[in-house]
């Protein structure tokens, strides 16, 4: 472990890939706490404002489509992960709870819709997002470190 919380690939030859794995409880209040985590290591590893507020965004509708539509782990919580790759120069964060099933796709929305909006906004900011439904539910998404 290294300053932060987070972990790093102990390869020494390799290019470090700075990340950091969190449990936080399944509650409304949770995107809360992960963009605080969240925004924590991101300034700490220098990335733009932009990246951040692109990262806060993308991070806050994942937990909150978790807390939403997902399922706890047996102690009551999710499990949160980021990791910066320098060589790609990519920002990989994903949120996985215990759910199973169900379709997530984005969908379109107008200007006055009060929800349904959370992965058509991952959509929009993130280069790239996935759905990994293996073992629970994992969404992930790449964000660029440079615009």
């Amino acid at each position: 472990m290294h300053p932060g919380g987070e972990q790093v690939d102990g390869n020494a030859a390799a290019t470090t890939r700075p990340s950091a794995t969190v449990r936080l409880p399944f509650e409304p209040s949770t995107p809360s706490i992960a963009r605080t985590k969240l925004a924590g290591f991101l300034t700490v590893h220098r990335a733009s404002s932009s990246v951040i507020d692109d990262a806060l965004i993308v991070m806050s509708e994942m937990v909150a489509n978790a807390v939403a539509h997902g399922q706890p782990s047996d102690d009551g919580t999710m499990e949160l992960a980021w990791t910066i790759d320098p060589e790609r120069q990519l920002l990989e964060i994903s949120v996985h709870d215990d759910g199973q099933g169900g379709s997530l796709k984005p969908i379109d929305f107008d200007e006055d819709s009060l929800s349904g909006r959370g992965l058509s906004i991952i959509n929009r900011v993130a280069d790239r997002w996935w759905v990994d439904m293996s073992a629970g539910t994992r969404v992930g998404a790449e964000l660029p470190l440079a615009r």
